[in-house]
């Protein structure tokens, strides 16, 4: 037992040198990062081009003069309710790309040369102490906990959270993705271009061609309102997938790798009646 435990502890601390400097986590965690943030906008633009289509849609006022008396209506006004919902999706969207564009910057700060360095560093003192008898005070475990943060939490957090999502939770964005899309290009088939006016004819043409115009407008609103708000169930979807994809899944992740961090720099345990570390 004497020798496994300076033998392990050696072993861990040479680990954490090696993988600073030469495991690849950086690449593949970029690379993650960069499929999540197209993800991110793909939703955010689709999101966008529904929001206009039904920006367009609302402000569409009908204007006709069926027996020569002014007629003034805006059915696109149904569309307010779907509409805010729509806005806040792409909000959220938007919010997720600049997620997965922090934690790309994220990444290239950590992989930077001189936090491996520094981190060495550190590892090589926290030898020295173990070896030397002395235990480490307790601000420099706290340094050495951050910097052990830095350099690997952000690329394993991106990798298990997209293992997560690739496991769980990618057909589900397929799906609603597709959904959106279709409701997206439905809404802009049906989105109408409208100028109502009774051409210079007989006062029964005037009335049969009013009424046909505007009945064939209200049907159109009414099918557009119902693309819509097909699309709407889907929208959540996403937000809850982008949500557990760039903060809940990654806020677990860190809280483990922190306390996993703290206990490989705490460990081996100090000896019965060595007192506590100095500070």
């Amino acid at each position: 037992m004497h020798i496994v435990r300076p033998i392990s502890f050696v072993l861990a601390m040479a680990a954490i040198v090696l993988c600073a400097w030469f495991v690849p986590l950086d690449t593949p965690a970029s690379e993650r990062v960069d499929a999540g943030l197209k993800r991110a906008l793909a939703s955010f633009a689709t999101a966008r081009a529904l929001n206009a289509v039904i920006s367009v849609a609302q402000g569409t006022e009908l204007s006709a003069q069926p027996l020569g008396v002014g007629v003034n209506v805006a059915p696109g006004q149904v569309l307010d309710p779907v509409n805010d919902m729509v806005e806040q999706f792409s909000n959220l969207m938007l919010a997720a790309s600049v997620s997965f564009g922090v934690q790309k910057m994220l990444i290239g700060i950590g992989g930077y040369w001189l936090v491996s360095l520094l981190l060495t560093v550190a590892v090589a003192v926290r030898t020295w102490l173990h070896f030397g008898g002395r235990p480490p005070p307790h601000w420099f475990t706290s340094v050495l906990v951050v910097l052990l943060l830095v350099r690997f939490a952000v690329p394993l957090t991106t990798l298990g959270s997209d293992w997560l999502f690739q496991k769980f939770l990618a057909d589900d964005y397929r799906t609603s993705q597709h959904v959106i899309e279709t409701a997206s290009g439905r809404t802009a088939t049906l989105a109408p271009s409208i100028d109502v006016t009774a051409p210079d004819a007989g006062l029964i043409a005037k009335i049969r061609g009013w009424l046909s115009d505007n009945v064939d407008v209200k049907a159109r609103f009414e099918e557009l309102k119902e693309a819509a708000e097909q699309a709407i169930e889907h929208m959540i979807n996403l937000i809850v997938i982008f949500l557990l994809q760039t903060l809940v899944i990654p806020v677990l992740i860190l809280w483990g790798l922190y306390n996993l961090a703290r206990s490989a720099i705490a460990w081996p345990p100090r000896p019965p009646g060595a007192g506590p570390a100095p500070r």
